[in-house]
């Protein structure tokens, strides 16, 4: 059933209902809420956001090539040894995450939230995960949308009918009720599969394997992901919380164009892609290869000029100058993630030839860049240092990963010839 072109149909119109929802609680809250609160949602949602990663250690990337590479009469114990791994990987990194309040990188009040729903948001990402390497797409799709969807609407639309409810605590409440409603619906899938392997011990073998796959993708992942969560904590050390409100506030657009990207086109693309890699087709890969590069200039850059454009209609309704008299923030964070989406068709064609080695490298590179030119250009400009960094760290990335990809491709064998 998950083939049929109307539950595909579906499950993008989730997606899409997602995004939706993300995009106008972004709205509500710069509307209602004091741009104090909003910096904070800013700055706990992209902290959680880098913390998941911790948390999976993307050791995803392993188990789900072992789930599919097995019969489904084993998936009971795959998953059992998976959730032990987590586990472990709970009761050390957990802890951890305590420096962030004692730092005071996070007021101390959020503490509880935080741990709750750090904690519901992996187990939610990973049952995502799950159900789609399970070929329950539908399902995915359906515990997506409660985990970051539908609760997001309940919250603009009390935001809009009581001014009682209207406060940073009733959106942590909200998320964590729809997080714990997707957990619930993904566990629910799960007690169908054949429990009689788990009779078996689990294997610790299996799991230090998963980990030296895992790992090099989870530095390259930490390294790039670092660059979106430390841009926020940076502009709020030089700019202060009210020009950081309104760098979440336009953050939130750009980010979107990359989102789209990846549900309209990434994920349809890149899979034929590592197809014709495998089955040593030159000819479907260059032309898979050719579709990405296309699609992703042409969507991405719609996307960005719609919103340069769009978004002033929506600050006059906003009616808060803080957002307004500081739009040209969106102007540079769209063109950095109209880079950073370039960056992704070379990434692609590097992960279908699992090249990872030059991934790790050009992500680790890309947040010194990063890093270096935040520093150098707050001598100069503290306002527009970090979506200025944001572009040249991306456009190097670009760059690197096209060289890269290029150089890779050039010493490809394709039946007995060289290149492509």
């Amino acid at each position: 059933m998950n083939n049929l072109p109307l539950v595909r149909l579906v499950n993008l119109g989730l997606r899409g209902l997602t995004l939706l929802a993300k995009f106008s609680l972004l709205f509500v809250l710069a509307y209602f809420l004091d741009p104090m609160d909003v910096a904070l949602y800013g700055l706990v949602v992209a902290t959680i956001a880098y913390s998941l990663f911790g948390l999976g250690f993307d050791f995803y990337s392993y188990s789900t090539r072992e789930l599919l590479g097995s019969s489904s009469d084993q998936w009971a114990r795959l998953l059992r040894d998976q959730s032990v791994f987590f586990g472990l990987v709970y009761a050390l990194v957990l802890p951890l995450l305590l420096l962030i309040f004692v730092f005071e990188l996070l007021p101390w009040a959020v503490a509880p939230w935080f741990f709750l729903l750090v904690i519901l948001e992996h187990l939610a990402q990973e049952l995502n995960r799950l159900l789609v390497a399970m070929s329950r797409q539908l399902l995915a799709g359906v515990v997506l949308f409660m985990r970051s969807g539908i609760w997001a609407f309940v919250v603009a639309f009390m935001f809009w009918q009581s001014e009682g409810v209207r406060g940073i605590e009733l959106v942590f409440y909200a998320w964590a009720a729809g997080a714990s409603l997707a957990c619930l619906l993904g566990f629910s899938a799960l007690y169908s599969l054949d429990r009689r392997c788990l009779k078996s011990t689990i294997d610790w073998q299996w799991i230090k394997k998963g980990v030296k796959v895992a790992l090099p993708l989870l530095i390259a992942t930490l390294a790039i992901r670092a660059v979106f969560t430390v841009d926020r904590y940076w502009v709020e050390s030089v700019s202060g919380s009210e020009i950081l409100a309104a760098y979440v506030l336009f953050a939130g657009v750009a980010n979107t164009v990359v989102a789209f990207l990846d549900a309209g086109v990434f994920v349809f693309l890149y899979p034929k892609i590592v197809s014709a890699y495998k089955e040593n087709d030159a000819v479907a890969f260059r032309g898979g290869m050719l579709d990405l590069l296309k699609q992703t200039i042409v969507v991405a850059l719609l996307l960005c000029v719609s919103a340069a454009v769009l978004i002033h209609p929506i600050l006059s309704l906003l009616q808060k100058e803080v957002y307004s008299q500081n739009v040209e923030l969106l102007y540079f964070l769209l063109a950095g993630i109209f880079l950073f989406s370039i960056s992704m068709v070379p990434h692609y064609g590097m992960y279908a030839m699992s090249k990872d080695r030059h991934i790790v490298a050009g992500h680790v590179l890309t947040l010194f860049v990063f890093l270096v030119a935040a520093a150098a250009l707050g001598m100069v400009s503290p306002l527009y240092a970090v979506p200025l960094a944001l572009c040249i760290s991306f456009a190097f990335m670009a760059v690197y990963k096209t060289v890269a990809y290029l150089h890779l491709k050039s010493r490809l064998i394709w039946g007995g010839k060289q290149g492509i």
